[in-house]
């Protein structure tokens, strides 16, 4: 079967190579501060290619904070930090409106989600309203305070953490919420070589996100992404992925399947696989590589429910 794009051009390939060299330095500077990880770094760097939002899921200390810190030096851009707690307010996130004396007017005062890179830190220790504010910016690309519009970045990404152990004075995110991110991952523990290394580091004071450096800006991340959007997905491809999808409906142990978003999203992923591949196509072996991350949150029941749904749905549905 015949995946590759019948309109091949030599400008177009030259485009997604480029991408590929710029990429593959943006992983390699991260690597130098998370450790043994060049997996879970491209798997976050391909939702940023896809246009997508990241949901890091791990126990605490294993490096979701640094990750974003990582990435946000590695970008020659705008970061900032929202450390979610039970008393956070909406107008805490997207801003507010606050009167100017001197002008005898209100004055629009952006909150910190007016950025290109938005760690959202133990994002279910805020309430659900707050979250909500959070989420409809993600979706929406813009903020709505008083009837005004005000429009988020081109280049709007947002990467949030949540602790899976600690339940305590926490609000788990709903099924509508968990869909606004493209994929759920997690970091795991080091490797004994990778820990012995982080541990003699630190005990020489030797911080690696000190030194770091941005290899790329906002005009690449926006070329990354406006090229993705234009590698050729096969038809067959686009069938399998609905097929895919459809199969989760089905499933006895689901409770309730992914939707169209999920499907479309999975696209989106799969494109953004082959662009860090280097080809301006997509194949099977793409969708197989997002597919556990973008579908397994959106699956009713527990993570484990999912991510077993979405192997069995593998093994039975072909291209």
């Amino acid at each position: 079967m015949q995946f590759e794009n019948p309109k091949k051009s030599a400008e177009f390939t030259k485009k997604i190579e480029q991408a590929h060299s710029k990429i593959a330095s943006l992983v390699d500077n991260i690597e130098t501060v998370i450790k043994g990880k060049r997996e879970i770094i491209e798997d976050v760097v391909m939702v940023i290619v896809a246009n997508g939002h990241v949901l890091l899921r791990d126990v605490p200390g294993v490096g979701k904070t640094l990750l974003a810190k990582s990435l946000s030096k590695s970008i020659n851009t705008n970061f900032r930090r929202i450390q979610f707690t039970p008393d956070l307010l909406p107008t805490d996130i997207t801003g507010v409106n606050i009167f100017n004396e001197k002008k005898r007017e209100f004055e629009f005062q952006p909150g910190p989600v007016f950025t290109n890179v938005l760690l959202a830190d133990e994002i279910n220790r805020a309430s659900p309203k707050t979250q909500s504010a959070l989420l409809e910016a993600m979706e929406e690309r813009q903020v709505s305070i008083d009837n005004v519009i005000y429009k988020l970045p081109k280049f709007f990404f947002v990467i949030a953490t949540q602790n899976p152990i600690e339940h305590a004075g926490t609000y788990p995110l709903p099924a509508a919420q968990l869909d606004r991110f493209m994929k759920r991952l997690s970091i795991g523990y080091p490797a004994k070589e990778t820990e012995l290394e982080i541990l003699q580091l630190h005990t020489q004071n030797i911080n690696p996100l000190d030194k770091l450096e941005a290899v790329v800006d906002e005009n690449d991340i926006i070329s990354w992404q406006e090229t993705a959007n234009e590698i050729y997905t096969a038809p067959e491809i686009d069938n399998y992925i609905i097929d895919l999808a459809r199969a989760t409906r089905e499933d006895a142990q689901s409770g309730y399947g992914v939707s169209t978003r999920a499907a479309l999203l999975l696209k989106k992923a799969a494109r953004a696989s082959a662009m860090i591949s280097s080809r301006d196509y997509v194949i099977p072996d793409d969708v197989h590589r997002v597919i556990k991350q973008v579908f397994s949150h959106r699956i009713g029941g527990s993570e484990k429910v999912g991510e077993a749904v979405v192997e069995q749905i593998m093994t039975k549905v072909t291209i």
